[in-house]
């Protein structure tokens, strides 16, 4: 499985997440997803608003958290972007 594919609404992407770092940012492939660590705590889904506002400024797309909310394994559907601006932006 790829992190990144297309969904008929935009594209997904699959992140494993780790909330409460001391800062945030994009780590790079993580097995069949994306690495991204978030200061944010886990308590009252700071950390996933953390996450989706990440994805925002990092693609220019609307993110939202498609499954594994209550996971560090998250899909994201962005919408508004291509997957190839999706890859770019997170690869490292």
């Amino acid at each position: 499985m790829k992190p990144v594919s297309d969904h008929p609404e935009g594209v997904t992407l699959r992140v494993h997440m780790v909330p409460g770092a001391s800062r945030t940012e994009i780590k790079g492939p993580y097995g069949d997803a994306i690495k991204v660590r978030v200061s944010a705590p886990p308590e009252g889904g700071r950390a996933n608003q953390a996450l989706v506002d990440l994805v925002e400024g990092a693609t220019g797309g609307r993110a939202s958290i498609l499954s594994g909310a209550s996971s560090r394994t998250k899909v994201i559907l962005i919408r508004g972007v291509d997957a190839a601006t999706v890859q770019q932006r997170f690869r490292r």
